[in-house]
């Protein structure tokens, strides 16, 4: 039973860790992110019942019950693997052929596994059992459990790699989760070392502890910081409700900054340009896709939600920089600050949101950014125009596609 007492252990803790994770009553539920993390906590319980089942039966030697949860400890352990790089692929929010080789890699691992526990039953390829109840490991399981080895290591080198370029919290966030990574690799590797030990359980123990201290309790430090910042904001804005400035640079439809407060914000950067008081700061050019069909084809009071909704959009991602509304469809962001120096991450998160809209029918977004160069640029509108044509580039090849 010393088996089975490492898996009941581990799930208790889990369950405890991230009861209001899988309560689903976390204030970030319904975002793509927190949704797959909760997956990942639910299939990490499947896997604990499974392994916990597993070394009851083995111990009693009822050979039929053994081999059933011995199939489902290798379906939970791939349905984990799958939703593992998952959350890595939603939460990072990173483009590139790695992260896109990561997600295809969780669908393969989900698809072999079943396949080969589908064609055990006629060849002992993962494992066997003796008439009296002994385990024995198939040639497929040490392959299948490698495989594994070398998935969670390359992301974990991957994800730390990556995470040089970001910002303080966010490298922590990326660390643990590389962390996560380097604690299953070894574990795994124990695992696939000696079969009859609970290495795995004990991995995802480990990990999840790791990913709730460090990501999922910064989240909620996050977010009673964003609530403040919240409160703030709403009370400047009662403030700025009641004059007659508020109103007349605000765009009523989307309730960002409107022309006339961009045409002010242009002029007091060519001032500081002149002065030589600023030293960085970046403009993203953004305009919509298919507007005018869904103005043609629904009306203009679909064509306003939609502008609505790509406005959110750029809201949300660049939540430190002013976001101007310049025409119908066109948009600006100026990046100063914290924005500014994440502009990177901020922008290929932006891209990821505008392929998962893409995919899923909702507003579409080309965007473009360029920096300023000092002593190269004499004015904003230099900036602005290299961003502009890099956001046509954009937005021809999203025609494209």
């Amino acid at each position: 039973m010393n088996y089975s007492s490492t898996g009941l252990l581990a799930l208790l803790v889990h369950v405890i860790v991230n009861y209001d994770v899988i309560r689903n009553i976390h204030y970030r539920k319904g975002t793509p992110a927190a949704d797959a993390y909760r997956v990942l906590a639910l299939s990490v319980i499947s896997f604990y019942v499974a392994d916990i089942l597993w070394g009851v039966f083995y111990d009693a030697r009822l050979v039929a019950l053994t081999y059933a949860f011995t199939v489902l400890f290798f379906v939970a352990m791939a349905i984990t693997v799958f939703a593992w790089t998952r959350y890595v692929f939603l939460y990072l929010k990173l483009n590139g052929r790695f992260m896109q080789l990561l997600s295809v890699a969780g669908w393969m691992y989900l698809v072999l596994m079943s396949l080969v526990l589908f064609l055990n039953i006629f060849a002992p390829l993962m494992f066997w059992l003796t008439p009296s109840g002994e385990y024995y490991s198939g040639l497929m399981r040490y392959i299948l459990l490698g495989f594994q080895v070398l998935l969670f290591l390359a992301t974990s080198v991957y994800v730390f790699l990556s995470s040089r370029n970001a910002e303080k919290t966010i490298r922590r966030h990326f660390k643990a989760i590389g962390s996560f990574g380097m604690t299953m690799t070894v574990m795994v590797a124990l695992q696939l070392l000696y079969p009859l030990l609970p290495m795995y359980s004990t991995g995802c123990l480990l990990g999840s502890c790791i990913l709730h201290t460090f990501v999922v309790g910064d989240m909620k430090e996050d977010r009673r910081r964003e609530l403040e910042e919240m409160l703030a904001r709403e009370q400047r804005q009662k403030l700025e409700l009641g004059s007659a400035r508020h109103l007349a640079y605000t765009d009523s439809l989307t309730g960002v900054k409107n022309t006339h407060a961009y045409v002010e914000s242009e002029k007091l950067l060519d001032q500081r340009i002149a002065e030589g008081t600023i030293r960085e700061f970046g403009v993203v050019v953004f305009d919509m896709n298919g507007l005018k069909q869904v103005n043609d084809t629904e009306g203009h009071e679909a064509g306003d939600r939609y502008i609505q909704e790509a406005c959110r959009l750029i809201c949300r991602q660049f939540q430190h920089s002013p976001v101007y509304r310049i025409g119908g469809d066109e948009f600006v962001a100026l990046l100063e600050g914290e924005d500014y120096r994440n502009r990177t991450i901020l922008m290929s998160a932006f891209e990821t949101h505008v392929e998962m809209n893409r995919h899923s029918g909702k507003a579409v977004v080309a965007s473009g950014l360029a920096e300023f160069r000092p002593g190269q640029d004499n004015s904003y509108r230099r900036v602005f125009e290299r961003a502009d044509r890099r956001m046509y580039m954009r937005k021809s090849a999203l025609k494209a596609v």
